[in-house]
């Protein structure tokens, strides 16, 4: 009788040494969620030389206007023009 409690009792510490997995409290997101909204917050506002506010993911430059001279842009502007002359 003395071994069948000695036998219970360890296998009841042995069972309280193993760690439970507890299910997770949040859903797995999709792997690409994230690369699809990364597009959508990245970026800025700019003034253009038009007169208007433009939002534009790229970077701004700076190029040679045909006029002569330097004009900075912004690029990949949301809208009709990718590149867009920014006021200064």
């Amino acid at each position: 009788m003395l071994a069948v409690v000695a036998f219970s009792l360890l296998a009841v510490l042995a069972a309280a040494d193993i760690p439970s997995r507890k299910p997770s409290l949040y859903q797995p997101r999709d792997p690409f969620a994230k690369l699809q909204s990364a597009g959508k917050h990245k970026g800025a506002w700019y003034f253009s030389s038009k007169g208007h506010a433009i939002f534009c993911y790229g970077p701004t430059k700076f190029v040679e206007m045909p006029e002569g001279g330097v004009g900075k842009v912004a690029t990949f502007c949301r809208g009709d023009e990718p590149i867009v002359l920014l006021h200064d």
